[in-house]
């Protein structure tokens, strides 16, 4: 064969492995990228001159090495760019030689040069005949002589690197053959945006009846796409409304952009005391659905009652005392308890226990505040000139609870004292002669005395002969019985007259008995007399 045949058969040879291309002359000089203008050129001048046509398919999307020294023991190094524009580079190093059944390896490094993603690399590497395969990292499939690794995404100017692990168990030349694909992503990116909302409902853990509970709905959007109508709504338990009587509340808050927050109040009123537990929902119109936290208010109420104890009857210018006890039996705080007490009027000597402010008809005390299930206690104490009826009240007022009052009635009576006097008119008496006996009552006390009764007793040595007085009276035997006198006044008297005639003679005692209404027993008094002849 010529010499210029095998000039051409070599070209031909390098020119169908790849070898002939300028990338690999530039990578094997180590001389920089490759000019755009001889990219993907086959040449043969040491310059990289073109003088074939631009390589084929094939020539671009396969790296073949082939064994061989260069640049004596420096690993041989081939490079492939596919495609044309650069996107992705296939390099394989291997040692210059190994000895026959000696273990060696090899790499291969797959480069993404562009600025985005390559999606689906896969690296194919056919090994040689005559090597006995030991391992790959990282782990490839593997099928017969064929190694498979499914790299999936290279990121903008990675790389990935695997190697091959073998035995030469045979002598010769060992050819090996990787290959790479991947695929271009036309990718577009569609935000999908969410809005995440947190709902709060803030009222007072206690209140009291008639206060009103305040509540605060604060709503936010967490995420990153706006919430559209969204509304709070919180139905409300029995016993407690808004304050135009609706057991419900709406609150349209709109659209919710991400990140913003708005706030809302409504004002309720308990109907009755008691403890409330409320949760709020909002939703939007894309089925956003969130509950707030529990909150619980316990709504309170003062309930007062009071006592005011007395004498029922007391007398003339004695001390009448009244305790009055006002008691919190509810299960919150009477706060600004005000005590009321009506003064008769003419009373005297009044007193009021401390704190108590005394006018012109009545006392007042400033009790401040009640605890649940507490008490206090105040007194009141004054005196009447007369006998009287006392009919005095009691009234309590507090924060939040309902008004009340008690009232008290006390009869101011006198004190009814009688003195009983005898006294015989004409002592000695002798014997045939006549003598008077003068009884007098005296009321010495406050009150009048009532249904006085008096009766007289006679001894035997003497005779009634005539009665007067007060009241008329009547003989029996030796006994005297005067009708009852009504009423004696204070500082009144009564007087009531017995004429007796002496009989024989000798010492008598004329006795005197008197009751009244006012006293259980009776009062007596004698006087003694000297009959004589």
């Amino acid at each position: 064969m010529s010499k210029t045949k095998l000039t051409v058969l070599g070209l031909a040879v390098l020119a169908l492995s790849g070898g002939c291309s300028c990338e690999s002359y530039y990578a094997w000089k180590d001389i920089g990228p490759v000019p755009e203008s001889i990219a993907h050129k086959a040449y043969w001048s040491k310059e990289c001159k073109a003088w074939a046509a631009p390589l084929s398919e094939d020539q671009k999307t396969v790296a073949q090495q082939q064994p061989r020294a260069i640049n004596g023991k420096q690993p041989y190094v081939i490079s492939r760019t596919y495609p044309s524009q650069h996107a992705i580079r296939l390099e394989k190093k291997t040692p210059k030689d190994v000895q026959l059944g000696s273990p060696f390896r090899y790499s291969i490094r797959v480069t993404n040069l562009t600025d985005m993603p390559l999606d689906d690399v896969v690296v194919v590497e056919q090994m040689p005949n005559g090597f006995d395969f030991t391992g790959a990292s990282p782990q490839a499939n593997q099928s017969g002589s064929t190694l498979t690794w499914r790299l999936g995404a290279l990121a903008p100017k990675a790389d990935e690197e695997m190697t091959v692990s073998g035995v030469a168990t045979s002598a010769g030349s060992l050819t090996s053959r990787a290959t790479v694909t991947y695929a271009v992503p036309a990718r577009a990116d569609v935000q999908v945006l969410q809005a995440v909302l947190t709902l709060e409902r803030t009222a007072p853990a206690e209140v009291l009846f008639c206060e009103p509970v305040p509540v605060t709905f604060t709503i936010k959007n967490t995420g990153n796409g706006s919430a559209k109508n969204v509304i709070i709504t919180d139905s409300l338990p029995a016993g407690l409304v808004t304050v135009d009587g609706k057991n419900r509340i709406v609150h349209e808050v709109g659209t919710l952009g991400p990140g913003q927050t708005k706030q809302f109040t409504s004002t309720l009123k308990a109907t009755r005391a008691g403890t409330y537990t409320c949760t709020a929902v909002a939703t939007s119109s894309l089925g956003v659905r969130v509950e707030s936290a529990a909150t619980t208010t316990a709504v309170r109420q003062p309930v007062l009652t009071v006592s005011k104890e007395g004498p029922d009857r007391q007398y003339i210018g004695r001390a009448v005392t009244y305790e009055i006890t006002v008691s919190n039996v509810g299960d919150g705080p009477a706060g600004n308890t005000m005590v009321e007490d009506t003064i008769p009027p003419g009373v005297t000597s009044i007193t009021a226990s401390e704190g108590g402010i005394v006018g012109a008809d009545k006392v007042t005390w400033a009790l401040g505040t009640i605890a649940a299930n507490h008490f206090k206690k105040v007194t009141i104490s004054y005196a009447s000139p007369q006998a009287r009826d006392l009919d005095t009240s009691t009234t309590v007022t507090a924060y939040c609870a309902s008004k009340i009052s008690a009232n008290a009635h006390t009869t101011i009576v006198g004190v009814p004292a009688i003195l009983l006097e005898v006294v015989d008119v004409g002592d000695p008496i002798e014997v045939g002669d006549q003598g008077t006996y003068i009884i007098t009552a005296t009321n010495q006390g406050s009150s009048p005395a009532t249904n006085i009764r008096i009766t007289c007793r006679l001894e035997d040595k003497m005779k009634c002969v005539s009665l007067g007085g007060a009241t008329p009276g009547t003989l029996e035997a030796n006994r005297v019985t005067f009708v009852p006198l009504a009423s004696l006044a204070p500082g009144a008297k009564a007087v009531w007259r017995v004429e007796i005639r002496a009989d024989r003679p000798g010492d008598v005692l004329f006795r005197v008995s008197m009751t009244t209404d006012e006293f259980a027993r009776s009062i007596e008094e004698t006087e003694s007399t000297n009959l004589y002849e």
